[in-house]
């Protein structure tokens, strides 16, 4: 037994890695899994609840934002209470969200369960890679890593081919009755095997800084959400856009001035952690928006039956998952600004396509350009996250690495909220085939405009290969755990 990083590491051959693993992976793949399955079942479910697709939108937003919030606290929350019981209660509270959502008899019951379920996704994500951490040794984090990212990408990518199919057989609480089984496997494993890691320190638990924090972030995804309902220019946006700037500035001054604080956003005053960060906050962003609007533009734009949506909808979900494989080799053979510029561009080449289907468009024209889109948005991915981690300095790390998927999850909720207003403002108030077919197109140019967005920014300010010296710092960074555990 021995310390490295804040971490207890034990090599005995005697840990059941395998065991461990396995539940880890069940319980990381459902959490992902959860943040697209319901796309493909909005538009049916805001029929069937008699709700607008404005309010539907929150079944994907109050998840999203859910976890953006629990996400800055995982640090704390590691400190303060031990491996087995973060990961017990999360597992169960994802079970518990699950059932409450499938037995769900109305929308505000079933949202409720969903935020149920982000509270568990939020404390899980970060728990995966510090237990991961602590059961393998050095030379066997690399792949161990690998496997955790490889998870982690195909469930979001492959939600919506499998909810899909369960909602061409079944009705959509099937969608979380599927999710019961694996959890509680999960659950046992965890019972049974998991060891706990690093130290309880119980530091100071600043409240103030954790209101501010939830109000900032919280103020911003709601009032962007509340514009497809009520119009940018309406009281309540307004009101809560203005509440959550204002406490994301108070957090902030708050945390540059506090002994212990919840994150450390000195990480922004390094250049490269903000531009590699801005990118991927953007590159969600085009994932995120087009992950919502493509299922609603096939089911009611092209009319296509929801299991056959899913089945469409699976190549770009499996090109996801390849490409997330193999950026991240890309950027330590040529650093981050081909391979980040490339992505983008293929992006834009996507959501060009997109923005041109109509209500007749071929089946094949709408794949190859989501293809596309899921070829260039995974392949700018993991080389901005890698730039901007690998900028940072060890003791930063685990910071960065917080900051950057917390603005991660919180930009998805809002690309969703932006692309839900779009299409309204397309749609004109009306449901048609045409209808729906123009206001999709008005949502997939937020995806075309993010994706030249972010052509722009690498252009500018991600620069030509590292040193030598630079990229293994990078690479140790990743292998440590520290890479985002969301890429896609």
């Amino acid at each position: 037994m021995y310390r490295l990083g804040g971490l207890f590491l034990n090599e005995t051959e005697d840990i059941k890695r395998f065991p461990i693993m396995i539940g880890l992976l069940l319980g990381g793949f459902i959490a992902m899994f959860s943040e697209t399955a319901l796309n493909i079942a909005l538009s049916s479910l805001a029929k069937q609840m008699d709700v607008q697709m404005g309010t539907i939108q929150w079944l994907v937003i109050g998840y999203l934002l859910v976890v953006g919030i629990l996400l800055p606290l995982s640090g704390l929350l590691t400190r303060w209470f031990t491996t087995r019981q973060l990961l017990v209660f999360a597992l169960s509270d994802f079970i518990v969200g699950a059932v409450i959502a499938a037995l769900a008899p109305s929308f505000g019951m079933l949202l409720v369960g969903r935020m149920i379920q982000g509270i568990a996704t939020g404390i899980i994500l970060p728990l995966i890679y510090l237990v991961a951490l602590s059961i393998y040794p050095m030379d066997k984090r690399g792949a161990a890593m690998g496997i955790i990212g490889l998870v982690i990408m195909f469930a979001p990518a492959i939600g919506p081919t499998l909810s899909g199919l369960i909602l061409g057989a079944l009705s959509w609480q099937y969608i979380f009755w599927v999710m019961v089984p694996l959890l509680a496997i999960a659950l046992f494993l965890t019972v049974t095997y998991t060891k706990n890691v690093g130290e309880i320190t119980r530091p100071h638990v600043d409240i103030l800084s954790i209101v501010e924090s939830t109000l900032g972030f919280g103020g911003i995804v709601i009032g962007v959400s509340l514009a497809s309902e009520t119009g940018w220019g309406s009281w309540q946006v307004i009101l809560s856009l203005l509440v959550g700037v204002v406490s994301l500035a108070l957090f902030c001054q708050r945390q540059l001035n506090i002994d212990e604080p919840i994150l450390n956003v000195r990480a922004f005053g390094i250049r490269n952690f903000s531009v590699g960060t801005g990118l991927v906050m953007i590159d969600f962003m085009v994932i995120m928006s087009s992950m919502y609007l493509l299922p609603t533009y096939w089911q009611d734009g092209l009319m296509v039956p929801v299991a056959l949506t899913g089945v469409l909808m699976l190549p770009g979900g499996i090109i996801n998952a390849l490409v997330s494989t193999v950026a991240g080799r890309l950027f330590d053979r040529m650093g981050g600004r081909r391979p980040v510029i490339a992505g983008f561009c293929l992006a834009a080449i996507g959501a060009i396509l997109l923005v041109f289907t109509n209500s007749s468009s071929a089946y094949w024209y709408v794949v190859v350009a989501h293809v596309i889109l899921m070829i260039g948005a995974p392949l700018a991915m993991s080389p901005s996250q890698a730039f901007g981690l690998g900028a940072l300095p060890p003791q930063m790390a685990a910071d960065g690495s917080s900051i950057m998927n917390t603005l991660q999850q919180v930009c998805g909720a809002i690309a969703t909220a932006l692309s839900t207003s779009l299409m309204s403002s397309g749609e004109a108030g009306k449901r048609t085939r045409d209808a729906i077919s123009s206001g999709t197109r008005m949502g997939f140019m937020l995806t075309l405009a993010l994706a030249i967005i972010g052509v722009i920014v690498a252009t500018v300010f991600v620069r030509q290969q590292q040193a030598p010296a630079d990229v293994d710092e990078t690479s140790a960074t990743q292998s440590a755990g520290h890479e985002a555990p969301v890429e896609r």
